[in-house]
């Protein structure tokens, strides 16, 4: 189940692969340990009873607004830093001429995941109804769903990150531009979507 999510292209994603070409390896793991704290405040929240206040339609308004303009503009800097060739292909030294709005990974983790109304969906629905069948098991069987969860992300955005850092072994750069071109497209058309959804919802 943790990998079914990890998998499916989304921010995090892009932004792995970006940002890989600015810290190398360290960015998949880095990236992983932001949205690894942000679950785990929302998951301590959710067992406080917070995901009433996450299915309320102004919260999800909002964070679809927010959240889209934040990927829309996101999305811009990528394109015109590979544009502008500030982003290429990492050569095992991290890239640090890249004007990025984020400077770390671990903050692009947290950003990302806070700026995806999806995810709080998610969490508010499937997540929940996972950790209720985990709260079966007590304090190991949520420590158990919480782990499993955050491990199938370091695996896969550690498997993205160790791919890309050695891509120049492999990859050609022109490739390597457009992929870039590509997620920065992909990162501004769903911050778009977002903020329609949020829009035409009110």
């Amino acid at each position: 189940m943790g990998l079914s999510g990890a998998m499916m292209p989304g921010p995090l994603l892009t932004a792995t692969i970006v940002s890989t070409a600015r810290y190398g390896f360290m960015a998949g793991p880095l990236i992983v340990l932001g949205h690894a704290l942000l679950e785990l405040a929302l998951l301590i929240g959710l067992l406080a009873g917070f995901s009433t206040i996450l299915l309320l339609p102004q919260v999800g308004q909002t964070v679809a607004v927010v959240g889209g303009s934040f990927l829309l503009y996101l999305g811009y800097s990528m394109l015109k830093d590979t544009v502008q060739g500030r982003l290429i292909l990492p050569d095992g030294q991290p890239d640090q001429a890249s004007s990025a709005p984020l400077r770390h990974p671990a903050v692009t983790g947290v950003l990302l995941s806070v700026s995806n109304p999806y995810w709080i969906l998610w969490w508010a629905t499937i997540g929940l109804s996972y950790l209720t069948i985990a709260w079966k098991s007590g304090k190991s069987g949520i420590i158990s769903f919480y782990s499993g969860h955050i491990l199938a992300d370091l695996l896969w955005y550690s498997l993205i990150a160790l791919i890309i850092s050695t891509g120049s072994r492999w990859l050609n750069p022109l490739i390597y531009r457009l992929i870039l071109i590509v997620s920065a497209v992909f990162l501004a058309v769903m911050g778009g979507y977002f903020i329609y959804s949020g829009f035409s919802s009110i």
